[in-house]
């Protein structure tokens, strides 16, 4: 592998994500590269995400806590039953069909054959594990805050009387498409985005990316599936794990620029002027 082909993986734009601009980045940045010289910057991806994975579900309890106050002060109701009313006035037996339609590809069958296509093609593409780690430890971290969310939580869905049908009967909070589809659909972008050099490329691949996890998000409430506080809710979990994950991309990036250039770890990590 060239200079540049490891460049490449490791930019988006001209934006290079081994440098860390912040002291306590940098800080944890030179620790990661010491340990990867010592036992590998794959395995110590993997246990960088494995710890993540345990600060997404201090994040789901953290939320769930929160959320349990504003209930207690019936503020959810004054957003959730307002909006849901609004999205009602908007169906149509034909709109319905395609929104149901849509609902799904972010759904349990739906969602993991997305994963898997882009899964199989970035392996075939890079021949490396690394997109395989991200997207595995991603979803499995997604699952894990949808399910400890919902038993967390236990929040009744809207009355099936203003659902549209197949009705669904799983606790409402958090809204578990809009979260994995949050955080398959992120890492996806941000794997999609290392590899591409065209500004205007990267810049569709954030709209379209953008455009289908807030489609879903507002799916969710039009079908009467959802409140609106649990999408809310959905997003903000997803985005907060999606950064854990690219933040342990990072380390593992500049453990291996560390190796490949053979700099000292200081070095390895400096903001460059």
């Amino acid at each position: 592998m060239t200079d540049d082909d490891r460049r490449e993986h490791r930019t988006v734009g001209d934006v290079d994500l081994t440098t860390w601009r912040t002291r306590l980045g940098r800080t944890v940045a030179s620790a990661w590269v010491r340990l990867g010289a010592r036992f590998g910057a794959l395995p110590l991806l993997i246990v960088t995400l494995l710890i993540g994975i345990g600060v997404a579900s201090v994040c789901t309890w953290a939320a769930s806590e929160v959320y349990e106050g504003v209930r207690e002060a019936d503020d959810a109701a004054v957003l959730d039953r307002p909006v849901l009313d609004w999205m009602m006035t908007l169906r149509s037996p034909a709109l319905d069909t395609a929104v149901t339609w849509w609902t799904n590809v972010a759904g349990t069958i739906g969602m993991p054959i997305v994963a898997l296509g882009f899964l199989v093609g970035f392996t075939i593409q890079r021949r490396a594990w690394t997109p395989v780690v991200l997207l595995v430890a991603a979803s499995a971290g997604s699952l894990l805050m949808t399910v400890a969310g919902k038993d967390l939580i236990g929040r009744a869905r809207p009355p099936l009387a203003d659902a549209v049908p197949p009705f669904e009967h799983s606790p409402s909070f958090p809204s578990g498409h809009t979260l994995n589809a949050t955080v398959v659909v992120g890492t996806i972008v941000y794997l999609l985005l290392l590899r591409e050099s065209r500004r205007v490329t990267r810049v569709w691949t954030v709209v379209l990316g953008t455009a289908f996890v807030v489609s879903i998000g507002v799916s969710r409430v039009f079908l009467g599936h959802h409140w609106s506080t649990d999408v809310l809710a959905a997003w903000a979990l997803g985005l907060a794990w999606l950064a854990v994950v690219v933040t342990a991309h990072r380390l593992y990036l500049t453990a291996v620029r560390h190796r490949d250039e053979d700099v000292p770890a200081a070095q390895a990590v400096r903001p460059s002027r």
